[in-house]
């Protein structure tokens, strides 16, 4: 239940930084694990980073490792996507989504998701 809407993205260069935000309504975040996604032009959507455990518990893929900080805020119902480090192949439209799976990485494992927020890294 609840809506997913997604903030932040936007076009910068590489080295840069920017701050994803997911703001939930109603009882979306009940669920166990908050995800964030990306979709690159011509390519499938992608795991980018998980957190489960009401913070406890994160997970990166390898790419965004050392550069990307997932954190949550639940009493603000509220996800973030700290990027740092920008590089032109992390241009895609970002997406968070929410899994009843306890450290769900798979897209298949997600049921709700936000419409996404395109970030654009020029080199």
């Amino acid at each position: 239940q609840g809506q997913l809407v997604e903030s932040g993205g936007g076009l910068v260069q590489a080295g840069d930084s920017l701050r994803l935000s997911c703001t939930a309504s109603g009882r979306t975040f009940s669920p166990n694990t908050v995800g964030w996604f990306r979709q690159a032009p011509g390519k499938e959507r992608e795991f980018v980073a998980g957190i489960w455990g009401r913070g406890g518990n994160i997970m990166y893929a390898d790419p965004v490792k050392g550069r990307f900080t997932i954190s949550i805020d639940i009493s603000k119902n509220t996800a973030y996507l700290q990027m740092n480090t920008l590089k032109p192949e992390d241009t895609a439209v970002y997406y968070c989504a929410t899994s009843p799976v306890w450290g769900a990485t798979r897209l298949s494992q997600y049921t709700y998701w936000g419409q996404g927020t395109q970030v654009t890294v020029s080199s």
